[in-house]
């Protein structure tokens, strides 16, 4: 079975090798140097790493990572390229493709999207895609929870799916493109995908305010 989870860390490694330290991210004001201390820390530091959804501990987080990434960029770089360690929540077996393929592809495209929005687009691999497809509806669930708006999924190759019902008085909004575009746009990634919606203006509205990713 292809590992893309695997894969695309690889990519992403060597995405930041290219660009070094202090390239921008997607990740708000975070250079890819904060990026990867992110990465270390989300996989190698679980008592640090539960301030990502625990209020009261992010600023031990916050220490913890910026800790972390005033290791040596080569060394920071080699941490996330060799993987979780394999006593932690991430080395089990099947865990790492199962939690780690979008937060990879996301912050893949993080950094090569960063500097140039209107770079060529890198070739994902179909089978690649259709793995993104598989994953939509659980990803849906989270990053689409505040949304009042229904969300369809329309990726041409891969089918139509529902990611979130509407509510309220609202409509459906369609997003239609490759897999990983949607990916992109329901984790916040909206401004750099390349998608069409389409939907009642007041709901397309509606969607475009909505607070999407964790």
């Amino acid at each position: 079975m292809p590992k893309f989870a695997q894969a695309e860390r690889a990519a992403l490694c060597d995405a930041f090798a290219d660009v070094g330290p202090d390239a921008p991210t997607l990740c708000g004001d975070w250079t890819t140097r904060d990026l990867a201390a992110h990465l270390v820390v989300r996989e190698g530091r679980p008592d640090a790493a539960a301030g990502m959804f625990v209020p009261l501990l992010a600023g031990r987080l916050e220490s913890v990572q910026r800790k972390v990434a005033e290791t040596p960029w080569d060394e920071l770089v080699e941490k996330v390229r060799s993987g979780p360690p394999r006593l932690g929540p991430f080395g089990f077996p099947g865990v790492d493709e199962q939690a780690n393929l979008s937060e990879f592809f996301i912050h893949h495209e993080d950094v090569l999207r960063a500097g140039d929005h209107s770079a060529a687009r890198r070739e994902v691999p179909v089978e690649e895609q259709a793995a993104l497809w598989r994953i939509l509806p659980r990803i849906g669930r989270m990053t689409l929870r505040s949304t009042r708006v229904g969300v369809v999924a329309d990726c041409p190759g891969h089918g139509r799916r529902t990611l979130r019902g509407p509510r309220d008085d609202h409509g459906n909004v369609v997003l239609t493109g490759a897999p990983g575009e949607v990916l992109l746009h329901i984790f916040g990634r909206g401004a750099v995908a390349d998608l069409e919606l389409d939907g009642s203006d007041t709901d397309v509205e509606a969607f475009r305010e909505s607070s999407l990713g964790f």
